[in-house]
């Protein structure tokens, strides 16, 4: 597959996905676990069908330590008994932020309150900005179709 355009070519769009890449950089300072992080932007680059952040994401995680069950559970998260309720928690307002517009009124109560159960104000703000953060990046890189399988572990910093 190629590509449609290489973003980065255009300074325009450059310029702007080098801010979007500067706020996911700001989040990996935050106390949201590198995990949880991760495992949100994995199931929201499946819903999106960006095989380039899966592609990503999925080696991101098996380098930093996760189990390749983990990994291959994301997509059925729900039906899954290996990840904490934590992770439930996000990965459900993962899910829930990114299918916006499956849902009249956006993101329902409870999901959030599932969320504030587990996450502090700061953790949540973080974990909202990474759901915002992946799915720019999701849909950057599925309007321009970008290919998938070549990325290397800490390639973008």
């Amino acid at each position: 597959m190629e590509a449609r355009m290489n973003l980065m070519a255009s300074p325009v769009a450059a310029k702007a996905f080098k801010h979007i890449v500067a706020a996911a950089h700001a989040l990996g300072e935050s106390t949201l676990p590198f995990a949880t992080r991760e495992l949100v932007n994995l199931r929201a680059s499946q819903i999106n069908g960006c095989a380039g952040c899966i592609d990503m994401h999925t080696k991101e995680l098996a380098h930093a330590g996760e189990s390749a069950v983990r990994i291959n559970l994301v997509a059925a998260w729900r039906e899954a008994k290996v990840f904490t309720e934590a992770e439930r928690a996000a990965l459900e307002l993962a899910e829930e932020g990114t299918r916006l517009a499956d849902a009249a009124g956006g993101v329902p109560d409870e999901v959030w309150e599932k969320a504030t159960k587990h996450y502090d104000e700061d953790q949540l703000a973080a974990l909202v900005t990474q759901i915002a953060v992946i799915n720019a990046f999701n849909r950057g890189n599925v309007i321009t179709r970008q290919p998938a399988g070549d990325y290397q572990v800490g390639q973008f910093g």
